[in-house]
């Protein structure tokens, strides 16, 4: 592959990774600028540098290529998919983006793949896999060089489908540029990383990005019971599949049952009115399942695959997970850590839970922060008894964080505990037979962030050990 008319061996934007023969794109971050690198990477055997303007204190050898381009981002993501056989063009790729939803939607695309027959893969929050590989994930969506690898690699192993969670940080960076959508899912828009975004229009400006890149030929799959979902229609070239509850969609669920350990519904689709019964509960996951079935009608998979792949399903980790004891208690371990995500996954809980609703959640720092009021409000108005403690609070100071969940707070339902163990502990100790726990926030999450160590920590596995304890 050449660049600038140069065959090169490697591209990349970070200096260390820099060999003999590599092109080296200076990236400016939101922390550093990649330009400060550009000597280590001259050191380190670079053919070429990229970079948007040209350096004024950096003396560049005359041996050294110098690009300028407009987008140091979107020519990396482009040139490095290209570098490794632009795989998106062979790989039929979904894009799944939205608030809340993207990780069981990917789950289940997954499942529903691998019933038709045909090999999957999934790159999202959780971890990064396919056949014969799986890495834990650093980012619901990688940058744009590991991205590229991941997907060569599918491609070698004779990956058909690939389940791809895409966040609005990854679409704003350009991360995605240069893959090829086939399917591109939008779920639903709700406040969220507003430290990122600042404003609910810059998050929708950036998820709506994904859209607009589709091409005639791919398929837009819109819940059409989303407020952003007319937005959504009319901005993309694609084909378009809608699926909802509310509103007429092409794909939708009516009579719907819901109980603790299952649910029943009827899909309706173009010419298909079946039952179906799933593991999953909560309106919310109605919803993710009707994406997904949206998109195995879109891939031409048989019914009778996607009705028993949605029925076998299981669960995902660490979302309206149930934490078996010998006690018969209901404790759940849930990733919500949005306002929108602890309304649903409560509200849900309420429907089915005859006894009390004890909520243990925190919020984690250096995010979002005009989310903490409103979600300390969520579960306080919703649940019984609340416990707020720690989450992943980062460099900031968790009593601080806690303060400002308690400023959205009227009610007198609650009590504070920073260390999460503890918290967990004292949640136990409060239900009953009838009562459920939900812990909340962390969800599949084995670590918390501290300052800057990242310790070893598991709600479910803190769960687990107490009520091995308990009577």
């Amino acid at each position: 592959m050449k660049i600038a008319g140069i065959e090169i061996k490697g591209i990349t934007a970070d200096s260390k990774k820099v060999r003999k023969g590599f092109v080296f794109v200076a990236i400016k971050g939101n922390r550093q600028d990649g330009s400060v690198f550009i000597n280590e990477a001259i050191a380190n055997g670079a053919s070429a540098v990229v970079v948007e303007k040209k350096p004024v204190k950096i003396i560049i050898p005359q041996e050294i290529k110098l690009v300028l381009v407009n987008d140091c981002r979107e020519f990396l993501a482009k040139e490095v998919s290209k570098f490794y056989g632009s795989a998106s063009n062979k790989l039929k790729i979904a894009g799944i983006t939205g608030t809340n939803g993207k990780t069981t939607i990917a789950y289940l695309i997954e499942a529903l793949a691998n019933e038709s027959g045909a090999s999957s893969g999934v790159i999202g929050t959780i971890n990064y896999r396919f056949p014969g590989k799986t890495v834990v994930a650093k980012n619901t969506t990688p940058g744009s060089e590991e991205l590229q690898k991941l997907l060569a690699q599918m491609l070698a192993r004779r990956v058909k489908y690939c389940a791809l969670e895409v966040s609005s940080h990854a679409l704003d960076q350009d991360r995605v540029a240069g893959i090829n959508f086939s399917r591109a899912i939008f779920t639903n828009l709700t406040q969220d990383h507003l430290d990122y975004h600042k404003n609910l229009e810059n998050y929708f400006s950036a998820k709506a990005k994904l859209f607009g890149s589709l091409v005639p030929s791919s398929v837009a799959i819109i819940n059409n019971d989303d407020k952003y979902a007319c937005r959504i229609k009319r901005l993309t070239p694609a084909k378009i599949i809608t699926y909802g509850i509310k509103n007429r969609s092409t794909v939708m669920a009516s009579d719907i049952d819901f109980r603790m350990q299952a649910t029943e519904f009827t899909l309706i689709a173009p010419k298909i009115k079946l039952r179906i019964k799933t593991n999953l509960t909560g309106r919310y996951n109605i919803y993710n399942i009707l994406a997904a079935i949206a998109w195995g009608i879109s891939e031409r998979l048989k019914i009778t695959d996607i009705k028993s792949a949605i029925e076998k399903f299981k669960n995902v980790p660490g979302r309206l997970e149930r934490i078996s004891s010998k006690q018969g208690y209901a404790v759940f371990v849930d990733y919500a850590h949005t306002p929108d995500a602890l309304f649903n996954v409560i509200s849900t809980l309420r429907s089915l839970v005859k006894g009390r609703i004890v909520v243990v959640f925190g919020c984690g720092g250096e995010r979002d922060k005009l989310k903490r009021p409103e979600m300390g409000k969520i579960v306080t108005e919703l649940a019984d008894y609340a416990i707020l403690t720690s989450d992943n609070p980062r460099s900031e100071n968790p009593g601080q964080i806690i303060d400002d969940i308690c400023a959205g707070i009227v009610k007198d339902n609650y009590c504070l505990i920073v260390e999460r163990a503890q918290a967990i502990r004292k949640g136990l100790a409060l239900i009953k037979k009838e009562d459920c726990l939900l812990i909340a926030g962390k969800g599949h999450e084995n670590y918390q962030i501290l300052k800057n160590k990242v310790l070893n920590f598991s709600d479910r596995k803190v769960a687990q050990e107490c009520l091995k304890l308990m009577k």
